[in-house]
């Protein structure tokens, strides 16, 4: 850039022009000044530079004098520094960053007067200034001398390079099964540690011009009024832009946030069709959305809050799938966005194992697959049908449970190459657990031949399902990376919070289809002996022992029958009578405790909460912590009594007992405290004690506080919040039945069941289930795989 032409000054005393000013700092520049005086003057050029430290300097200052008389013109060679004009080398040392070069002349009395020192002739021409690595290298006509190159090699590390910085950012970059609830991927962005690009970030706040790009397949209509498909939400809890829901009625809600502090929002012409893969693009550039022009002044800052893909805190994500999200920052959509799409194979393979189910020819897919099961059934020799009305709801019931004796009774492992057919037509017709395990087995290559991309995507049916194993294995899988997929620690996440807050509501109700989790490696002796069945020996001691009266046997005779521990299959009823009898006849406070609970919560027994508030208060006479804290939550629940609630709370938290560290920091983070406002520092802090201590919800509290943080008190911790989900999750009273029946058939002698089941759950990142896979591999003294 160059400015020609006359910039120029005049006044009582003469006049001064630059009359080819450039428009960059350049090497050795000739200019041209033009100038006159009335009287004897000085004429003065100089080029001044302005750093981002507050400091100025004079980098140039030629002058010179000027008679009465005609007007002249002199050429003045202007030497800029080096440093201003190339990139820093092994000579040009660097300098602080430059925020403004101005070129300027002016004519006064003498040589020291400055241009704002008279009423004078003066003219200024600002320069443009190019970033430091930006500028070309200066081509050295020398060679260095021993001592310069010596130096050189020494800061050759301090050099400054142009650090790589991607202005586009993936929210996600590979697919995510979306349940329909209010979990989601969550993602922050951090500002550009490129100046220019930050700049470029900073100004465009107020007038924002970015793009967002985001696959979904949408499964089932959005059963609320709005669904989550991208949310941008503030530290204020405020959904600011920008922010795009998917309608009831199948149309895009996009909301925008204004810098009056105002909202606005539209609604898509176009609706979004299920089963088929959609990919949905926002652009606003400047205060133009799309075709659609707001009155408000559109402003967005990317860093403040968090992004989140699919359903959050504050509401459901769609039941479907979200592919890759891509976030153009600083820009709109690229030249070449509807031509290309680098996820096509994913896409591609998912959208076929879907047609399976959503074909335009469903009920025939559905007919032919029971005709292909009645084949295997006969081929079993288990049952014999008549009719195939039976067979439509027959193989979503058995055909799983077929499969596996198939396999169990088999002595090679050449019959699950054979069964995997039937195996994947079983989760064809809505058998998840059928998925799961043909999942594993493409993944491990057990029986079969390894299709780890195959394993991934069935993975990502069933748990769009909601399988907690699947949503297990999908959290590890993206916790620890593969072959087909990369770490991503946020989407890991979003799988395990599912699974985490599942198993919450799992052990407030326990079922027969669950089982307390159990860490046994095979080679622990002294475990493996403890365990035992309702026929075995061991068993039989402890019921006599409980009926003998001693109050151990009474309270692990409760354990194991009210949670399926030791190998002893859940019995809630039976575990209630030995609550019960371990209460009123031998008076122990651990068995008080539990019987109070089951009364309170109406568990295997009629709910009788006076009763239970008796048996709390006698088990707090003999000195039993637990039961302080469930008398805290009576008085919270049935009494609305809080300050007592707190107070009895507070004691049992003293005494070192998770549950009451967990009550109070939910009192904090609610604003139930006393009267006190939520304060949700104070909650963290007690999540974070009742995590420590063991507790299940103060694990995924701290783990929810983690990946989201608080602003200005808490720093987002995305790792530590996937460990945390991990270890709830890995607590799934379904996931310790796999580890039961693996351990059954162990005892059994049944080495290829007991594989399965094991492999079912090191699939899924659990180390103990991975260690016995090992073992059982070394001690068959061959690898299956």
């Amino acid at each position: 850039m160059s400015l020609t032409g006359c910039l120029s000054r005049s006044s009582s005393t003469g006049n001064v022009a630059f009359l080819d000013a450039p428009g960059e700092p350049v090497s050795n520049c000739p200019l041209r000044v033009k100038y006159s005086c009335f009287q004897s003057s000085v004429v003065h050029v100089q080029v001044l530079v302005s750093f981002d430290t507050g400091s100025t300097s004079v980098v140039f200052h030629k002058y010179w004098t000027c008679e009465p008389g005609h007007t002249r013109t002199r050429v003045v060679t202007v030497s800029f520094p080096d440093w201003l004009v190339y990139r820093p080398d092994w000579i040009i040392r660097g300098s602080d960053w430059v925020l403004s070069c101005l070129l300027r002349a002016w004519i006064g009395p003498d040589e020291s007067t400055g241009p704002g020192r008279f009423l004078g002739t003066s003219v200024t021409v600002p320069l443009d200034i190019h970033s430091p690595l930006s500028r070309p290298f200066k081509q050295h006509q020398l060679c260095a001398k021993w001592d310069t190159d010596l130096l050189r090699r020494v800061r050759s590390d301090d050099m400054p390079q142009c650090l790589e910085e991607n202005e586009v950012a993936s929210l996600l970059s590979t697919m995510y099964a979306s349940t329909g609830e209010r979990y989601g991927i969550i993602k922050t962005l951090q500002p550009f540690i490129n100046e220019v690009l930050e700049g470029l970030r900073i100004k465009s706040i107020y007038y924002p011009w970015f793009a967002v790009s985001l696959w979904v397949l949408v499964e089932k209509p959005c059963s609320n009024h709005l669904c989550g498909l991208l949310l941008h939400i503030d530290s204020e809890n405020n959904y600011v832009t920008p922010t795009m829901f998917l309608t009831d009625t199948g149309r895009i809600h996009v909301q925008v946030h204004g810098d009056a502090g105002h909202s606005s929002a539209f609604l898509s012409s176009f609706k979004v069709p299920l089963h088929q893969w959609c990919r949905i693009s926002l652009e606003i550039l400047g205060r133009v959305v799309s075709l659609w022009m707001h009155t408000c002044n559109v402003m967005l800052d990317d860093t403040h809050g968090y992004f989140v893909i699919g359903g959050g805190k504050f509401i459901r994500g769609i039941e479907g799938y979200y592919g890759p999200a891509t976030y153009y920052r600083i820009q709109g959509l690229p030249c070449m966005f509807f031509e290309t799409n680098p996820y096509r194979r994913q896409v591609a393979q998912l959208t076929k194992l879907l047609s399976q189910k959503y074909g335009k020819i469903v009920f025939k897919q559905f007919i032919d697959g029971c005709s292909h099961t009645h084949l295997l059934v006969k081929s079993l020799g288990s049952v014999r049908l008549y009719t195939v009305y039976i067979l439509l709801l027959l193989p979503v019931l058995i055909l799983y449970a077929l499969v596996l004796r198939k396999i169990s009774t088999a002595h090679s492992l050449d019959v699950i190459t054979r069964m995997m057919p039937f195996l994947l037509q079983s989760g064809c017709l809505g058998d998840n657990r059928a998925l799961h395990l043909s999942s594993v087995l493409y993944s491990s290559g057990f029986g079969v031949r390894r299709q780890p991309y195959k394993a991934w995507l069935l993975s990502l049916l069933a748990a769009q399902k909601d399988w907690r194993l699947t949503l297990l294995r999908l959290g590890h899988m993206h916790h620890v990376g593969d072959l087909e997929v990369t770490p991503d620690r946020d989407l890991s996440y979003a799988y395990y919070v599912n699974i985490a807050r599942q198993t919450s509501m799992d052990q407030k109700n326990p079922s027969p289809q669950q089982t307390f989790v159990e860490l046994i490696r095979l080679n622990d002796e002294e475990t493996l002996k403890a365990q035992t069945n309702e026929n075995d020996d061991l068993f039989h001691w402890l019921k006599l022992q409980a009926r003998s009266g001693v109050a151990e046997a009474e309270q692990a005779m409760g354990r194991m029958l009210f949670w399926g521990q030791q190998g002893v299959s859940p019995d809630i009823q039976t575990a209630v009578k030995h609550y019960e009898r371990g209460a009123t006849t031998l008076r122990d406070p651990v068995s008080m405790y539990d019987y109070a609970i089951v009364l309170l919560t109406g568990q295997g027994v009629t709910k009788d909460v006076q009763r239970a508030v008796t048996f709390l208060k006698k088990a707090i006479e003999q000195g039993s912590v637990p039961a302080i804290t469930a008398l805290g939550w009576y008085y919270e629940q049935y009494e609305k009594d809080y300050e007592k609630a707190v107070h009895l709370w507070e004691e049992a938290d003293a005494k070192g007992h998770p549950d009451a560290a967990m009550n109070l920091g939910v009192f904090y983070s609610q604003g139930l405290y006393l009267g006190q406002p939520a304060d949700q520092f104070k909650a963290y802090k007690y999540y974070l004690k009742s995590a420590q201590r063991g507790h299940l919800n103060g694990g995924i509290e701290l783990a929810d506080i983690w990946i989201h943080g608080i602003p200005g008190q808490v720093a987002r911790r995305p790792a530590d919040a996937v460990l945390w989900g991990k270890w709830a999750s890995e607590q799934n009273g379904y996931l310790g039945t796999v580890l039961r029946n693996g351990l059954n058939a162990y005892f059994r002698g049944d080495w290829i069941m007991s594989l399965i089941y094991y492999l079912s759950a090191a699939e899924s990142g659990f180390e103990a289930a991975q260690f016995n896979v090992a073992y059982l591999c070394e001690l068959n003294s061959v690898s299956p795989f």
